[in-house]
């Protein structure tokens, strides 16, 4: 099967790429490249002829950009009016006097043999006549001619077959063979010949046959026009902007049909030579797009749902991109092909930088910009728009931090396209009326661009299982349930996570990692203590402890648990697996040191086991989670100093710190110790807001104030009435 064929050439080669490459992979990158190109390639398909040479023409022509051709209509019309101008060639042919000549032969052969026969003159001039009765000889000619001796018929032989060469040796066409023959007569009668002669002579001339020997040289004639024809030089045409081609009602000429061909406003049949070359530009981006990813963006490239997701977002906006070119706006081709600047270009780069990485977004922008200008008509003002617009939107994403960023994103898209639209129309020298129109579609297009990211970012967040930013800010919403929840329920442990967020945000900006996935995942980490909240000191309203009246070990069970009861709730509420993990890993594998110490207080030391007062794990696997543990670890037991001075709570930060990465675990978070040291840092400065010293104002001073207010109140009161 050729398929087979196919597959066996095509997935060895395509493995040396890399050992990522597997079969599903390279099958639905062969499905998505084919569909992408079919929607490119609408362009060079065939279609029906519009227009017909005598065709009144539908509407007015215009040209919409410049443009300098060969017009084969034209080239081949001087061509023919140069070969027409070619006069015919003709040669002469020698067998026509060769064949006079062998009949003077003849008749001169009969009169020589009658002449020199016996018997008397009259009987041989009789003789004669009835021989060459198809000339027309006087009876004075036949006498003289039979009394001639041969020499003297010789002779007259000899002249004439001169006459007749000389005369038809020359061109003579059919319309001058009775001038031929004249001359042929006058030449008789000077010719040096006894005078009796000269009538039969002539006889004989009036007697022969003749025939034109001037032929028209079919062959020549043609060589001759072919070169006339290569002679002349292609005719460049030159057609400026918005220069009229036809009129509404003219009737079309091929010189026009041709065009508006090479203006690309009609097309005739399949352009073979542009769809090879368009599957060869196609391969060379994905290429590129692939090698960037496997050497900059290995996250991107190994993973085969973000790979695909990559791959359908450029088909998606290839499409809405053919669609856009769709519309007509009337008013002429000009008006009608300024529509490809309400390309979406920007929607898909804001959906990249989003879901994926915003260096990939950069590459995707410039090559979906290339693409969008190709569905256009290759006009590079709709690309520069596309990349305008596109590392805009990419801007306004890359580091949102709350959900009015995504509405604002649409004024800077709005205002980039507007500038860079009136721009690229002011260097094309576009008309006010094309440049209004222009600018509305900019406009627009900022507009559509955020309605299709909004539209399609849940759809796309769903499917493919990522957190993205938005997700992250709709899950920060204080009226999200199980905040809500955490809140009325669990008041002290609400308050801790709020704290634990403030510590978590800044370190993350101090380290470079994901401060909203930090902050979020700090508002969620422990709500497994809903389950059984007031086991958890920070919401005991009263001094009775219940853990005072549990065995270490059942106290250990249930504090652990509230990480199980956790990650129960986040899948029921169905929160993203990143908050998943951070709410698993925030204790990593910790050791709850008050319980083991109370158990081994209570026991024989060497009875009790470590392992079975530690958490369950597993140890924070990203920075997000180490920095949530960390912070949580922090605010927990700030709390336990009797005198939060800047120094002590250093202190106790750096030994939490240090505690952490002693027990291991950090190992597997990729924070380094400059980290670690920033993050004490950015923990200090939150700390140091909450916990600054407060001054205490000596009690004259608060009378002081106090009869201040009061007398103000009096005034405002006095001037209000």
């Amino acid at each position: 099967m050729p398929w087979q064929r196919l597959k066996g050439l095509l997935y060895p080669l395509l493995a040396r790429l890399g050992p990522e490459l597997s079969k599903t992979r390279i099958f639905w990158g062969i499905i998505l490249f084919m569909a992408a190109v079919a929607v490119l390639a609408l362009d060079y398909m065939p279609q029906k002829l519009d227009l017909k040479v005598g065709q009144p023409s539908p509407r007015d022509f215009k040209a919409p950009q410049g443009i300098v051709y060969e017009s084969e209509v034209l080239t081949q019309k001087a061509r023919e009016e140069a070969a027409a101008q070619v006069a015919p060639v003709y040669r002469v042919d020698n067998t026509v006097a060769a064949a006079l000549t062998g009949r003077l032969d003849e008749i001169f052969r009969e009169i020589k043999t009658v002449s020199g026969s016996a018997g008397d003159v009259g009987a041989k001039a009789a003789l004669l006549k009835e021989k060459l009765n198809q000339i027309n000889f006087s009876p004075a000619s036949l006498q003289a001619l039979a009394g001639a001796d041969p020499t003297t018929v010789d002779t007259l032989r000899e002249v004439t077959k001169n006459i007749v060469n000389r005369i038809m040796g020359e061109a003579v066409p059919q319309d001058a063979l009775d001038a031929a023959r004249d001359k042929m007569l006058a030449a008789v009668e000077e010719a040096a010949i006894e005078d009796k002669f000269k009538p039969a002579v002539a006889a004989i001339i009036r007697g022969l046959e003749l025939k034109p020997n001037l032929i028209y040289d079919v062959a020549a004639t043609m060589q001759k026009k072919e070169k006339a024809a290569a002679e002349v030089s292609p005719v460049q045409v030159t057609i400026r902007q918005n220069e009229k081609i036809v009129s509404d009602g003219e009737l079309v000429t091929a010189e026009d049909i041709e065009a508006l061909q090479k203006l690309g406003l009609l097309r005739s049949g399949a352009s073979w030579g542009g769809l090879m070359g368009l599957v060869l530009y196609q391969a060379i981006l994905v290429t590129l797009m692939l090698l960037y990813l496997r050497f900059f963006k290995r996250e991107v490239y190994n993973n085969n749902r973000l790979l695909l997701l990559l791959g359908l977002l450029w088909l998606i906006f290839l499409i809405f991109a053919r669609g856009v070119a769709a519309i007509s706006l009337g008013g002429g081709t000009e008006i009608t092909r300024l529509v490809a600047y309400l390309m979406p270009v920007a929607a898909g780069s804001m959906l990249v930088a989003i879901l994926l990485d915003a260096g990939v977004a950069v590459v995707f922008t410039v090559f979906l910009a290339l693409e969008a200008g190709i569905i256009s008509g290759i006009y590079y003002q709709f690309v520069a728009v596309g990349v305008i617009s596109g590392l805009v939107g990419i801007y306004c994403v890359s580091h949102l931090s709350q959900r009015s960023d995504l509405a604002r994103s649409s004024l800077f898209l709005m205002l980039a396209g507007l500038i860079g639209v009136v721009a690229l129309e002011l260097m094309l020298r576009h008309t006010l009326f094309q440049m209004g129109i222009a600018a509305v579609l900019a406009l627009a297009n900022g507009l559509l661009s955020t309605v299709l990211t909004l539209g399609f970012l849940p759809f796309l967040e769903n499917s493919f299982g990522i957190t993205t930013a938005v997700k992250l800010l709709e899950l920060s919403n204080p009226n999200h349930p199980l905040l809500k929840r955490l809140l009325l329920e669990a008041p002290g442990t609400y308050h801790h996570s709020i704290l634990v967020a403030n510590l978590a945000e800044a370190a993350a900006d101090a380290v470079g990692a994901d401060s909203l996935l930090a902050r979020v995942g700090a508002y969620y980490h422990d709500i497994g203590k809903l389950k059984r909240p007031y086991f958890f000191i920070e919401n005991q309203v009263t001094a009775e402890n219940p853990h005072d009246r549990l065995a270490p070990t059942l106290s250990t069970l249930i504090i652990s648990c509230h990480v199980k009861d956790g990650l129960e709730m986040a899948r029921e509420y169905r929160l993203p697996q990143v908050i998943q993990d951070i709410i698993a890993q925030h204790h990593g594998a910790t050791l709850m040191s008050y319980f083991y110490h109370k158990a081994r207080e209570n026991s024989r030391e060497d009875s009790v086991n470590e392992n079975d007062f530690r958490y369950e794990g597993p140890i924070p696997q990203t920075r997000e989670a180490a920095i949530v543990m960390l912070a949580d670890s922090v605010e927990a037991g700030i709390r336990s100093l009797p005198r939060p001075t800047p120094g002590r709570m250093e202190g106790f930060v750096r030994k939490i710190i240090k505690e952490k990465l002693e027990d291991g675990q950090l190992e597997a978070s990729d924070l380094t110790f400059k980290d670690l040291s920033l993050i004490a840092e950015a923990f200090m400065r939150v700390l140091n807001g909450i916990f600054h010293n407060r001054v205490e104002y000596p009690e004259a001073v608060l009378k002081e104030m106090e009869r201040r207010k009061n007398r103000n109140g009096v005034l405002h009161k006095q001037s209000a009435g």
